[in-house]
């Protein structure tokens, strides 16, 4: 499905991914090896694409639209490579991850070349409205990973706290990808509203996926490791729904593994996120988003664009990896 949907915008979207490599360039040995590697690695480019889409839905795609899609993805590049760090991940798309081939300061130091290098381009589109919502985003983001990592180790965290953390550290750059796209087609404020709310709940949907799929995903799809939520503390829906469904006891089970971040009884919490209706509520979750996109695309023109972000929220609860 999602090569369907990229190939609504096939041509843009081949223009991305060669700006994405030109500004990988730099003279740094160790800065043109971790982006050549980032390259190779692969991945769906999804909030690209979602900006490219975003802009299609509502008139032409420009060269801006073009560089905003490339500073939409170095930004979420750079949260990767700080991620793992913290996060202390060894896997990501089925390859090691930057820190575990380079060493955790290489990442964190290109994660920073990405970042100034995605404002550097936000100074070359020379539109303040938009400089001033990236800046907002990645503040927001920020914020949203120190609460994500507060939060790690305490079974305690409720379902509002989750999906804060979650809005803040995922969606947000989802929605900034359409919010901005159709500012630099010059939408009104009305337009913008509805394209934020489009990535927002898009972003949250695909976001409560990747936390069923941590639990019931195949590695060799997922590309990462069964568990690495639970290794690294986080107390996500599927558990979160599961300790208030489950017997005391059981429900102590998890409450101890996550605060021990212990991958120990990972079946028998797999099993119970399943027959507590963890997973299942995850997944209503999602659907229940994604409901919310196809709400706020509604008023749209009948387009091809708008039928692939209609399709992108379909993927993003249907998919595997």
């Amino acid at each position: 499905m999602i090569n369907d949907i990229r190939a609504s915008v096939e041509a843009d979207f081949a223009r991305v991914n060669a700006l994405i490599i030109d500004q990988l360039y730099s003279d740094v040995d160790m800065v043109e090896n971790v982006g050549q590697y980032i390259v190779d690695s692969g991945g769906k480019r999804l909030r690209p694409l979602l900006t490219l889409l975003a802009a299609a839905s509502v008139g032409e795609v420009t060269g801006k639209h073009i560089t905003f899609a490339a500073i939409i993805e170095f930004i979420h590049t750079a949260t990767l490579l700080h991620d793992d760090v913290v996060d202390i991940s060894t896997l990501r798309r089925g390859k090691p991850t930057v820190n575990s081939e380079f060493g955790n300061a290489p990442s964190v130091l290109v994660g920073d070349f990405l970042y100034t290098r995605a404002f550097q381009l936000m100074v070359q589109l020379d539109d303040m409205r938009i400089l001033a919502l990236m800046a907002d985003v990645t503040n927001q983001i920020a914020e949203g990973e120190v609460l994500q990592l507060v939060r790690a180790g305490d079974p305690e965290t409720s379902r509002e706290q989750y999906f804060d953390v979650i809005t803040r550290k995922t969606a947000i750059l989802f929605a900034a990808a359409c919010e901005g796209a159709v500012m630099l087609s010059g939408e009104s404020d009305d337009a913008l509203a509805q394209m934020h709310s489009v990535g927002l709940n898009l972003g949250i949907a695909f976001q409560l996926i990747d936390d069923v799929l941590d639990y019931e995903g195949d590695p060799e799809t997922t590309g990462k490791n069964v568990g690495d939520d639970l290794n690294e503390g986080k107390p996500t829906l599927p558990l979160i729904h599961a300790m208030t469904h489950a017997s005391p006891e059981d429900a102590a089970l998890i409450a101890d593994s996550i605060r021990q971040k212990s991958v120990e009884n990972l079946d028998v919490i797999v099993a119970l996120a399943t027959t507590t209706g963890g997973i299942e509520e995850t997944r209503r979750a999602a659907i229940e988003h994604c409901g919310r996109v196809s709400t706020a695309l509604a008023d749209l023109p009948a387009t091809v664009a708008r039928a692939s972000l209609e399709k992108l929220a379909e993927f993003s609860i249907a998919r595997e990896s």
